[in-house]
């Protein structure tokens, strides 16, 4: 059964694990734990993934390749992943980041039967069975101050699943503890204190969730009782008011109990930050039309945001800021809780912006005044970020200008490094702002993007890349006065436009140029301490690839440049110093699979970026550096790994393709033919890759390192997967041509050339007319439209050169010679083997199968003297034939002994 297991035959494999399953229990057979363990990663059959998946036992180490399982790529298998989970593994027996890491893939799943599958395990098994039918219970499971998210979504999927039950008895107010002054006797509330029964966490996420949840009911229910009449508006309009007065009775009675309860939280210090920022999220839901309630809650608002940063004092008495250090509260969820309850507070037009202002006035007095430590600073810009970035305009009572002068240039030149960071983040927010972006912001900007630390330069590259996307680039470079022409411009594939390190980033270089530069600096892909996903090269290439997205927004940046800008994202995403940016491979994985069905500009782009990319990826290229052996090998190996995802980019159909039709191309039903009216042209498809390929083979001399051997070897098996159109003759006929000259330069590639006579043979089967002669003016318009320069001889041969025959780099033995002396007259006079004459015949040769006779053996030693094979011709790739060769050889020395 072990032996079977491994079996060609999908159906055979599963019936072995059906049986093995039954010992992989037991003690004494590990091995087959081992060999389930072994083979599940690498099976290609999924129902046998499934099988395997349902026979594995539970123990520590099934439980991360059975949760692993819930990212496969088929639903069965997934689905079989949460089965198993909900059977053999108890809630207590998994980690929290396991815990959480099955909820969150299953609840996001967009398959039905593994969301349901999901939906059972967490509430059949973990909610039920391990939680007593408690939701609270079940987030402490969770470690929701660490997975927020993920608590959200399982209080989302119960609460829609009507599996939360709230008793009468249950509510927030029951955290808000009234006592009277006088004991004993009834007074009214101002005779009462009140005293603070702290959250725990995950009691905070409950409740705010179960509020928001009540809150869109209501909203939905109110929308479909106006939507409708009569019986119906009036059920749906009952259903609205139970939600609310249940609401109600859940949330605080007074706005002055919810600011009690929330300054308790505050006051307890940061285990209960978590909670804190969970009830303020809660002020969203309560009524301050007011004006009384509305002048509590503002002055609330104002403690709020002028709390200071936390921060410590470290063993040589310096100050260290707490949290992130750009954020108000140094947390950035704790910023959008303040500005979304300060907005509800002051909802009238243009009140939010004054309030904040005010306060920004407040705090920047002692930065104007030059007494504030880098801790008031980074509290102030702060203030101000939080300002910017929910502002909908610059209509307020302070000329704008005095905030930019006064308090962002001068942050951005602070000596502290913090305040320079959150300084350029507010000028970046500040330039989105502005009707046109003003010369002193883009300068400093320009300027700490160039000239500042990684972390300063990164905020800096952000900062441009929006404000270049908002107003546009050519706006950003009229901002300096810069109306010169790109240097991306100068050429269609430029190498470096602009030397990073000879600019101060004030000279006269434009936006676009700058910007690509940041790619060619040294130590600058090096993540942030406290986000390990930002870089200069992570932000680099996102907003590059925002740009090609978007391009047709973007006149300004010449075309010629995009497959420049194309070829980086694609070596970046490749590259191994990007391996740990998550959020950068993300983003580039999302783009690449939309970019090339965008238009045919895109695949255009796409085909005349595929040689560039591959010379920069490849080791040995252009000068690039090799390094060690397995260094050179994984660079290869991610250049191809690069070329295949291209070529699956180009093969890509468009999004606005028309109606496919039959006719006397010939194109449908065939898989070696593809044609139609929504065919692209040449120098969009498979076609002009081709040639573009072919031309690049050809550029090396016929005696090439080993670097360009093993390249030019990667570029024609590309080339022979390519394929062509019926329709396209031009090119089908430049291609016999060119493939004719590849193939000389390829002759002592034995596989290379089989699969490039391959390719000729189809390519001739297209050409409808091959007697019909090629024109030089043909040939020019379709180089033209590749853009390339290549000397073609249009009367030049077709025909594919015969394949070489085998050689052996192995020497004549003086010992076989000799031996050659000893045999007989009759030995002598014998004629050659039939298997040491070179054959005549252009096919291809296959390997030479291993001599297992004696009368073999005998043959080789006693061929004649006048065969020779020359070593001149030997390839490295043959290195495994020869080991071969010369094994057989011995085995034969002692077979004639």
């Amino acid at each position: 059964m072990k032996f079977r297991a491994v079996d060609k035959v999908p159906l055979i494999r599963t019936l072995a694990v059906r049986a093995l399953s039954r010992f992989v229990n037991d003690s004494e057979n590990s091995d087959i734990l081992d060999l389930f363990l072994e083979v599940l990663p690498l099976e290609q059959n999924s129902e046998v993934r499934k099988t395997i998946v349902l026979s594995l036992p539970p123990s520590n180490a099934t439980s991360q390749v059975i949760i692993d399982c819930t990212m496969d790529v088929s639903e069965s298998v997934r689905k079989a992943a949460y089965c198993v989970i909900a059977k053999k593994f108890p809630l207590q027996s998994l980690s929290i980041k396991h815990r959480t890491a099955i909820l969150q893939r299953g609840l996001a799943d967009r398959s039905l039967a593994v969301l349901k599958e999901c939906l059972k395990l967490m509430t059949d098994q973990w909610l039920v069975k391990c939680c007593n039918g408690d939701p609270v219970q079940l987030l402490k499971y969770l470690d929701v101050e660490t997975y927020e998210s993920v608590g959200e979504s399982v209080m989302e999927s119960l609460l829609k699943a009507d599996l939360v039950k709230l008793h009468k008895v249950e509510s927030i107010q029951q955290y808000i503890l009234r006592t009277s002054a006088n004991e004993g006797s009834e007074g009214d509330s101002a005779d009462c204190s009140v005293s603070i029964r702290l959250m725990e966490p995950e009691v905070s996420l409950y409740w705010r969730m179960v509020c928001k949840h009540l809150q869109m009911e209501a909203q939905g229910k109110g929308s479909d009782a106006a939507a409708t009449m009569g019986t119906e508006a009036a059920i749906y309009a009952a259903e609205a008011s139970d939600n609310n007065d249940l609401l109600d009775r859940i949330l605080p009675e007074t706005v002055s109990d919810y600011i009690d309860l929330v300054k308790a939280h505050i006051d307890a210090g940061v285990n209960y930050h978590f909670a804190s920022r969970q009830l303020l999220l809660l002020g969203e839901m309560l009524d301050f039309s007011d004006a009384t309630i509305r002048k509590i809650a503002s002055s609330f608002v104002q403690d709020l945001l002028h709390m200071p940063l936390e921060h410590e004092v470290d063993d040589e008495g310096n100050k260290v800021a707490i949290g992130d250090g750009i954020n108000l509260g140094g947390d950035r969820d704790w910023a959008i809780a303040v500005a979304r309850l300060a907005r509800k507070v002051h909802s009238a037009a243009g009140e939010f912006e004054e309030v904040i202002l005010g306060v920004v006035q407040e705090l920047a007095r002692p930065c104007r005044e030059r007494t504030a430590d880098f801790i008031n600073w980074m509290h102030c810009l702060a203030v101000t970020g939080l300002l910017l970035e929910n502002a909908k305009s610059f209509h307020w009572a302070v000329e704008p200008t005095e905030l930019l002068q006064s308090l962002l240039l001068p942050g951005a030149k602070h000596v502290h490094l913090d305040v320079q960071r959150v300084s350029v983040r507010c000028l970046g927010l500040f330039g989105l702002l502005e009707n046109k972006p003003s010369e002193e912001l883009i300068k400093q900007l320009r300027i700490s993007y160039v000239k500042g630390p990684s972390p300063i330069s990164t905020v800096a590259c952000k900062a441009l890349f929006d404000i270049g996307m908002w107003h546009g680039p050519q706006e950003v470079d009229r901002a300096l006065g810069l109306n010169l022409s790109s240097q991306l411009e100068v050429d269609a594939m430029p190498s470096d436009p602009v030397n990073f390190s000879e600019t101060d980033g004030a000279s006269n270089i434009k936006l676009v140029d700058l910007l690509y530069a940041g790619f060619t600096t040294n130590n600058r892909a090096r993540a942030l301490e406290n986000d390990e996903n930002e870089s200069v090269q992570a932000v680099l290439g996102e907003g590059f690839a925002k740009i090609l997205l978007l391009s047709e927004k973007y006149p300004s940046i010449p075309a010629s440049s995009h497959p420049l800008l194309l070829s980086k994202l694609i070596s970046l995403y490749f590259s191994n110093e990007s391996k740990d940016l998550q959020r950068l491979k993300q983003c580039l994985s999302v783009f690449f699979e939309h970019y090339a069905s965008l238009s045919e500009n895109h695949k255009k782009c796409l085909s005349k970026a595929f040689i560039p990319v591959m010379r920069s990826m490849w080791p040995g290229i252009d000068d690039n550096p090799g390094g060690s052996s397995y260094m050179v090998s994984n660079m290869r190996k991610r250049a191809i790994q690069g070329s295949r995802f291209m070529l699956q980019m180009m093969q890509t159909p468009l999004y606005a393709k028309g109606t496919e039709a039959e006719d006397d191309n010939g194109c449908n039903g065939s898989p070696e033919i593809i044609d139609g009216p929504s065919q692209p042209s040449v120098e969009c498809g498979e076609e002009g890759l081709a040639i573009r390929i072919a031309t690049e083979v050809l550029r090396f001399p016929a005696k090439k390192t080993p670097a360009e051997r093993s390249y030019v070897a990667a570029l024609c098996r590309i080339l022979a997967s390519l394929h062509f159109c019926l329709s396209e003759q031009v090119p089908v006929k430049i291609m016999r041509r060119l493939l004719s000259r590849v193939c000389e330069s390829v002759l002592s590639e034995k596989d290379i050339l089989k699969e490039l006579k391959l390719m000729a043979e189809r390519i001739e089967g297209l050409d409808r007319n091959p007697d019909q002669d090629l024109s030089e003016d043909e040939v020019k318009y379709i180089f033209g439209k590749l853009e390339l320069e290549f000397n073609l001889d249009v009367d030049g041969s077709t025909a594919v050169p015969q394949t070489p025959a085998p050689c052996s780099a192995r020497p004549n033995r003086s010992r076989r010679r000799v031996r050659r002396e000893e045999v007989s007259s009759d030995e002598e006079n014998s004629p050659p083997c039939v298997k040491s004459v070179v054959p005549s015949n252009g096919g291809t040769i296959g390997p030479r199968s291993q001599r297992a006779s004696k009368t073999a053996a005998m043959t080789k030693i006693t061929r004649s003297k006048a065969v020779r094979i020359e070593e001149e011709g030997f390839h490295e790739d043959d290195d495994e034939d020869s080991e071969i060769t010369a094994e057989d050889s011995d085995e034969s020395d002692k077979l004639t002994q």
